[in-house]
């Protein structure tokens, strides 16, 4: 999928740094990743620059569903794919690891980025923090005898006293970590386990996974050190993949995930807040592992729960069970399949999804109720891409804009903020911030829509909380 034919929209959005930190706390600590906002405000660097930037953006979006949709098909047929994966090997595609590294993205990504250090001693790396995502990985040099470009951000194992890979002969690597896209190929008993992520729209990335040691400053001094987490080394990467950062944090419900291992450290639950896409560019919000400090987050008393699925055609993404939508209090008459994933439907929350994509079925009919108070602004009939309601945002009122609701199936009610779904794409242009997906298939709650919300993913619970939070 190359997602190149299809927009002209949207935002600025979120990039994020992060320095990690530990807070104590009374359950033994927290792990605290904290992320900063490096982005400027929409209009910087002109409109035709903010244009572009929001191609990549979808293309991406759109690249990222097709994946989610994949893995919820892809479920019962591991064999196959190891076997295609294998072939690939064979013929000696995975033997390209001097491939270089293709940057396709620039810090527009509209993504969280957090900084996190891996290796003994320890080296700081840019991860895009991914629900979605089942492996944490970096940019490697695994084999420094192979001639490639050397840039800032690469993993060399050679230099990490703690860096173990996984031989190739191991169950772990012929068993556990087939879903994780590990090959069957074994030149030797002790050789590396090697994967090769392939996705839809024709990226890849290729490596070897190891066990090693990541590391999170103390806030009162000293550090906190997780031993043994399971990371790729990430030799090879082709197609849709960002040049300013260096991997991805895995934060996937998933046993290999970096959320198990720290799960098991922090009391088996994480949170983050996503602070407004258009704060400044110095603001910081967190990543944390563990309980939050009480002082930082007063409204945690009044935070409202909502179940996570532990349906096995979802996991390991965050699935909730959806009961309804409403627009100005009136409940939409969507239809109840589109929530339920034995008729093809069902609704996940994704960190790194920007927008919100519906199944056509609730678009239409969310789009249609919002269009009642937008009809006084004059339509932008150029080519939008697949954001299909924009409009000249002279004189625009928040207030006239009636509430979007999310209704769960367990009685929570999420409201997001106007803005989260009336948004910014150009210098006076605002858009509905909302994708149509094919019906059947999987709704996504992306970043936009989340945040301004402190959200809590209780694994050892099994539950989602969230509340209303300026995120500071």
């Amino acid at each position: 999928m190359t997602g190149k034919n299809w927009l002209l929209l949207l935002l600025i959005f979120i990039g994020c740094q992060a320095r990690a930190s530990l807070l104590s706390s009374d359950d033994g600590g927290s792990m605290e990743l904290e992320l900063v906002r490096v982005h400027g405000l929409p209009g910087e660097g002109g409109g035709g620059a903010e244009l572009d930037r929001t191609k990549e953006v979808i293309s991406e979006d759109i690249r990222r569903y097709r994946i989610i949709m994949s893995k919820r098909r892809d479920e019962n047929d591991a064999l196959a794919r190891r076997k295609a994966r294998e072939e690939d090997y064979l013929n000696g595609d995975m033997l390209s690891m001097e491939t270089p590294m293709i940057a396709a993205r620039d810090y527009g990504i509209g993504q969280y980025v957090v900084e996190l250090k891996v290796g003994t001693p320890p080296k700081k790396f840019r991860l895009i923090a991914d629900t979605g995502s089942d492996l944490t990985w970096m940019r490697c040099m695994y084999d420094l005898h192979r001639p490639r470009h050397r840039r800032p951000g690469v993993f060399l194992p050679a230099n990490s006293s703690t860096f173990t890979t996984i031989p190739c002969s191991s169950d772990t690597c012929k068993v556990d970590l087939s879903e994780l896209f590990s090959l069957v190929q074994c030149p030797t008993p002790s050789s590396p386990c090697a994967y090769d992520f392939r996705y839809m729209d024709g990226s890849s990335a290729k490596g070897i996974f190891a066990h090693e040691t990541v590391s999170a400053d103390l806030v009162s001094g000293g550090h906190k050190k997780l031993e043994g987490v399971l990371v790729g080394c990430s030799e090879s990467l082709k197609g849709q993949f960002m040049e300013p950062v260096d991997g991805v944090l895995g934060l996937s419900n998933n046993e290999y995930s970096f959320t198990a291992r720290a799960a098991r450290e922090f009391g088996g639950k994480f949170s983050y807040c996503m602070v407004d896409h258009l704060s400044h560019r110095n603001l910081s919000n967190y990543l944390i592992f563990g309980s939050r400090p009480q002082p930082r987050n007063p409204l945690l008393a009044d935070m409202q729960y909502t179940t996570l699925l532990k349906s096995g055609r979802l996991i390991p993404l965050y699935g909730v069970d959806i009961l309804g939508m409403s627009v100005g209090g009136t409940i939409l008459g969507i239809p109840v399949q589109v929530w339920a994933l034995n008729s093809g439907g069902g609704t996940v929350v994704d960190s790194a999804t920007t927008l919100t994509m519906l199944a056509d079925p609730a678009y239409q009919l969310v789009v249609r109720a919002l269009e009642a108070s937008l009809s006084k602004y004059k339509r932008v009939v150029e080519d939008n891409g697949p954001l299909e309601y924009c409009f000249d945002s002279t004189g625009f009122n928040e207030s006239l804009i009636p509430q979007l609701a999310i209704h769960f199936r367990d009685g929570a009610v999420f409201e997001p903020p106007v803005k989260s779904y009336v948004i910014d794409t150009a210098p006076g242009i605002k858009c509905l911030g909302l994708l149509s997906v094919s019906w059947p298939g999987l709704s996504v709650i992306g970043n936009i829509l989340q945040q301004n919300h402190l959200w809590e993913f209780n694994i050892a619970e099994g539950k989602l909380g969230f509340a209303p939070s300026s995120c500071v």
